[in-house]
């Protein structure tokens, strides 16, 4: 079979992400948009089953090596899932921010961080049916079953994503835009979901801290009446 060419990968290259955008319908996302909003994540538990790169999955980039050892903290808190992939979808906000590469649009830039999770080996679970495509969900499950192999990513096809990735715009991590991605991503949701998902977050602060937020809260409300 024909190899392709260095010139097709990077063809290639934006598409492998541009359907993955989708991903960021799934509720809890919504979640992750709103935290990278304010660049500070958090979330849930199973410490022992996040298995990165010393049991299998994809050796780290250099500049990712932070964001899998606060990974591995969260989950050794008894953090969930969606908190350690965070802390990848905040290191990629970074990297588009400081200008290793660009991204199409912020929620691009969340989806190349959670699929970077999951092959790190993080157990984040792919999206529910329904939600997104086919090709999402089928993403989303080839990086989960990637995460749980040690295999060496092609350097080659590699080279190629960054390459194209690079010749995105920075824009899409600027606070605006993660802005206008946190309220679209809760504007899908119900009321109900939303009142769900504040009670459970909530259930994890202490007194001083839910004053804290009730009060940033009335801040943001007062700002953006």
């Amino acid at each position: 079979m024909r190899r392709p060419s260095n010139a097709e990968l990077a063809e290639e290259a934006p598409l492998a992400y541009k359907d993955v955008e989708k991903v960021v319908e799934v509720v809890h996302l919504a979640g992750i948009a709103r935290k990278v909003a304010r660049l500070g994540l958090s979330a849930c538990s199973e410490a022992d089953r996040f298995t990165p790169c010393s049991r299998g999955g994809d050796m780290p980039e250099k500049g990712d090596k932070e964001a899998l050892e606060k990974a591995r903290e969260d989950m050794a808190e008894g953090k969930a899932p969606t908190t350690a992939a965070g802390e990848f979808v905040r290191e990629e906000i970074h990297h588009v921010r400081e200008g290793k590469h660009g991204a199409r649009s912020p929620k691009q830039a969340i989806a190349i961080g959670l699929s970077k999770a999951r092959r790190a080996g993080v157990k984040l679970p792919p999206p529910a049916g329904g939600k997104v495509s086919a090709e999402v969900q089928r993403k989303a499950e080839q990086d989960i079953a990637r995460g749980r192999k040690h295999k060496r990513p092609s350097g080659r096809r590699s080279r190629a994503i960054a390459g194209a990735l690079r010749r995105e715009s920075r824009g899409a991590a600027s606070r605006q835009a993660l802005s206008r991605q946190a309220l679209t991503a809760a504007a899908r949701r119900s009321a109900s979901e939303r009142s769900r998902a504040a009670k459970k977050a909530s259930a994890t602060k202490g007194p001083a801290q839910r004053r804290a937020a009730a009060r940033k809260a009335a801040r943001t409300r007062k700002a953006h009446p």
